[in-house]
C-alpha cells in the first residue's frame, strides 16, 4: 500500500470519527460543549505564551563576534589574499578571523607541535598559526584557503646574532 493511500485512509478514518463524536456531542447537555471549548480555549492561549518565552540561544560559530576590546594582526597572504585576526587578552581559547569581508569566531583546539590552531566547525575554516607563517584551510571541501600569511614581524628578514641578514655573499678566490 503506498503512504498516499494509507495516507487517504487515515484522513477518512479520522474524518468518521470527527463526526461521530460531533452527532454524540449533540445529544449531551449544552454544559458539557461550552466547558470542553472553554478548557480547548484555555489550553492554546496558555501554549503560546510557553513557545515565545523562549529566547534563541547565541550560536558561538554561526553569530558574528564582538571584537570590541580586542588586538588586531594583519596577515598578507600569497595571491594577494588578506586575514586579519582579533584577539582579546583574556580568552586565549578562542579569535575572531576576518576572511572575505566576514568575521569568523574560531576556537583554539590543542596540538602536540605547539602549533596555534582554531577551529570553525560550522564554517569548515582552520587557522594554523606557527612562527614562522599562518594558513586558513577548509575542511569541508579540503584545500587551502590562504597559504604564506605573515604578519608585520614576521616578514622581516632573518638576522644573525653580529646584527647582520642572513644572506652572505661567497666570494671566490
Amino acid at each position: 500500500m503506498s503512504i498516499s493511500k494509507l495516507f487517504m485512509a487515515c484522513s477518512l478514518a479520522l474524518a468518521s470519527l470527527t463526526l461521530a463524536a460531533g452527532a454524540h456531542a449533540e445529544d449531551a447537555p449544552a454544559k458539557k460543549t461550552v466547558k470542553k471549548a472553554a478548557a480547548k480555549s484555555t489550553k492554546k492561549a496558555a501554549a503560546k505564551p510557553v513557545a515565545a518565552a523562549e529566547p534563541k540561544a547565541p550560536n558561538e560559530e554561526e553569530d558574528e563576534p564582538v571584537i570590541t576590546d580586542t588586538a588586531s594582526t594583519e596577515f598578507d597572504c600569497e595571491l594577494g589574499n588578506k586575514i586579519t585576526i582579533y584577539q582579546n587578552a583574556s580568552d586565549d581559547s578562542h579569535i575572531a578571523l576576518r576572511w572575505k569581508k566576514r568575521l569568523h569566531r574560531l576556537t583554539r583546539v590543542g596540538t602536540t607541535t605547539g602549533a596555534n590552531r582554531f577551529e570553525n566547525k560550522m564554517y569548515g575554516l582552520i587557522w594554523i598559526g606557527i612562527p614562522a607563517k599562518g594558513m586558513l584551510l577548509d575542511s569541508k571541501q579540503n584545500r587551502q584557503l590562504a597559504n604564506e600569511c605573515r604578519d608585520a614581524e614576521q616578514r622581516k628578514p632573518v638576522s644573525t646574532a653580529a646584527g647582520e641578514p642572513t644572506s652572505t655573499k661567497i666570494s671566490i678566490q
